[in-house]
């Protein structure tokens, strides 16, 4: 599974216009996943947390498994919501009958809170994806993971009117033992992927579906983007692979809590 890295000049400019902060870019890695156990202190909740304590701790591994079942995918959709792409994405996934999940960044959640409203509305599900996707981010202090994870839970959870989010991705996959034991305590299990569509470097539509169809043996976490870029390529390629998947007997579902 590969970082995110390549090609997303265009959170550093939203991040560095909003924050004043600057992103510094991260080369493509590959994504070495931390160990199931996590060990030291408990996280501590910061005042930036979501108001009201009262989610419910979930289990800290990364989860990839489908609660639709061995025959069930989730499709999960990362970085935005979008005012260009997020609305395509939302109707493609209601003509087909599908929910998905929504990885949101804090900062998009904020821009675009109608549209977070609408994926709620939808049925779908939301996902923290941090405030700024710095995928160094697990290179940083705890306090900065801190950051990133409840600001942005709280930036999503107001963007869409209370629903909070229900799990945490963390940006590039760059998760650290202290980031999911956090979001687990928020009640965000942490999700993986296990199909990495690539579809952020635009190799063409053909290519997108290519590797959703080669990869899925994997396992049912199947990764697209609704932001930080042209997405034509996505949507077509969703176009496409929701039908397929139904052709050969998946069931659509959403990442086991």
């Amino acid at each position: 599974m590969a970082r995110h890295g390549g090609g997303r000049g265009w959170y550093g400019k939203v991040v560095g216009a909003a924050l004043g902060v600057t992103v510094l870019a991260v080369g493509a890695s590959v994504w070495t996943a931390q160990a199931d156990s996590v060990g030291g202190a408990s996280p501590k909740v910061s005042a930036s947390a979501t108001p009201g304590n009262d989610a419910k701790p979930v289990d800290v591994s990364i989860v990839h498994a489908s609660d639709a079942g061995a025959r069930g995918v989730n499709i999960t959709i990362d970085d935005g919501p979008d005012p260009a792409w997020t609305p395509q994405v939302l109707d493609l996934l209601r003509e087909s009958g599908v929910k998905a999940t929504f990885c949101m960044t804090g900062l998009q959640a904020q821009a675009h809170p109608d549209l977070v409203k609408d994926v709620v509305a939808a049925g779908h599900r939301l996902c923290d994806h941090s405030v700024s996707h710095d995928t160094g981010m697990d290179k940083k202090s705890e306090a900065y993971q801190s950051k990133e994870i409840l600001d942005a839970e709280r930036m999503i959870t107001e963007a869409s009117g209370g629903v909070r989010p229900m799990y945490y991705r963390a940006p590039g996959g760059a998760f650290t033992p202290y980031s999911r034991k956090l979001a687990a305590s928020r009640g965000m299990r942490p999700l993986g992927w296990n199909v990495d569509t690539k579809d952020f470097e635009r190799p063409g539509t053909d290519a997108i579906v290519a590797t959703v169809q080669r990869e899925l043996p994997n396992g049912p976490t199947i990764l697209f983007h609704d932001a930080g870029g042209d997405r034509t390529q996505t949507v077509e390629a969703l176009r496409q692979v929701l039908p397929w998947l139904k052709e050969q007997g998946y069931a659509f579902g959403f990442p086991v809590r």
